[in-house]
């Protein structure tokens, strides 16, 4: 681990190894368990229930990652290290079902069981015990295994607290994490793989639901319907915003906090948002002439303001700058959201297709406009005269 404060360079470019891609396949199983959960609870206690248990699972993945940055973990025994963290995965993706239930201390014990291992992969490290890593084994495991022993009301409350607590582990440790030095390509990678596993959850929630059903005209049209939904989410990200997210670290004068900020909070919302899409397609799909209850609703068009709310978070933690379109597109989903209710599934799923398209295309005029400005720039500036000024150039701030 690097704690000179100097982060490495472009030319020290560092990729995901394979024991993290590996590793990957454990979350795309957690994922599905989680949405599993939200699937039989639409109220707010249902989504508070699943964002719960969410947080510990997103953190695991979140601490593993971390460590890979700072180091070099492709050796035998870094790679049995994420492995082990893995297996610790397994095992609360294997409880979420029954976390609120009789599997609450195998969740708990399995997140601590994590917590343990990624602390010992850094323990050469001076202080580590004092910082997240150790809030991990310190706090929040033993938090999660004892509020695994408790009826369901106190169960609750000290496992929020327990995420509360590795939520805030950054920012109470800040000034330590300020020697860190994070490679600036690996993280923007990891951190858009986990968001792709979230988004293949829309993917299963569509053809889980459409493989048992007939398979007529109108479900083959909401299926077409769901997944415009979910390319377009895939769009607004890795078209539009995962470039301006690299970009961010790389020009970043604290990468800790760009990397707190946009990454392991940013993306929790963004993960969060695309879980209840997911949800809400499975709801949908299988009958799109029922008239869909306000939960599901709620879960489809909030998940999707959720997602496009969050790019105007991470672009003005980026950028200082307002986008516009995805803020204007979030307040138009949830000024929707209530005439949906009483509207077939299908009209639904057609109705948010139709917005992301519209959003995607106007995103796209964007861009090429400002590319068209830059261009122009460049050529009156290599002419010697006045150029108009680009408005949100992609090359001082790309497009997110």
């Amino acid at each position: 681990m690097s704690t000179t404060g100097e982060a490495p360079g472009l030319a020290e470019e560092k990729r995901v190894t394979w024991a993290e891609l590996y590793f990957d396949l454990v979350f795309v199983f957690a994922i599905t368990q989680v949405s599993g959960l939200l699937h039989h609870h639409h109220d707010w206690t249902g989504v508070a229930r699943a964002l719960v248990v969410f947080v510990p699972v997103y953190w695991c993945w979140v601490g593993t990652t971390v460590q890979a940055n700072i180091r070099d973990v492709d050796n035998p025994r870094d790679r049995l290290g994420i492995l082990a963290v893995g297996l610790a995965g397994l095992f609360m993706a294997l409880a979420v079902p029954g976390a609120y239930g009789g599997r609450g201390v195998l969740l708990g014990a399995g997140y601590w069981l994590a917590r343990v291992v990624l602390l010992l992969l850094l323990i050469r490290i001076p202080g580590v015990w004092r910082g997240p890593y150790g809030a991990g084994v310190l706090v929040s495991g033993p938090l999660l295994v004892v509020g695994g022993l408790l009826p369901d009301g106190p169960r609750l409350a000290l496992w929020a607290a327990a995420a509360l607590c590795d939520l805030a582990a950054p920012v109470v440790f800040r000034r330590r994490l300020a020697a860190v030095a994070y490679h600036p390509a690996h993280m923007p990678e990891r951190f858009a793989l986990f968001l792709l596993v979230a988004l293949g959850e829309s993917i299963v929630g569509i053809g889980g639901t459409a493989a048992g059903a007939r398979l007529d005209a109108a479900e083959l049209a909401a299926v077409a319907a769901a997944f415009t939904i979910s390319a377009g989410l895939w769009w607004q990200y890795f078209v539009y915003a995962a470039d301006a997210m690299r970009h961010a670290v790389v020009i970043a004068d604290s990468r800790r906090d760009v990397i707190r900020r946009i990454f392991q909070y940013g993306h929790l919302a963004l993960a969060a948002g695309v879980i209840g899409v997911a949800v809400g397609f499975g709801e949908t799909v299988a009958d799109p002439w029922q008239t869909l209850g306000p939960g599901s609703v709620a879960l489809l068009y909030g998940g999707c303001a959720l997602y496009l709310l969050t790019f105007g978070y991470t672009r003005w933690m980026m950028f200082r700058q307002v986008a516009t379109t995805r803020i204007a597109a979030a307040v138009l989903v949830l000024a929707l959201l209530p005439a949906m209710v009483r509207l077939p599934a299908l009209a639904v799923l057609v109705a948010l297709a139709a917005l992301l398209v519209g959003l995607n295309v106007v995103e796209h005029l964007r861009v090429a406009r400002a590319a068209a400005a830059s261009s122009a720039s460049a050529a009156s500036a290599a002419l010697g005269s006045p150029a108009p000024a680009a408005v949100d150039s992609p090359v001082s701030a790309p497009v997110e």
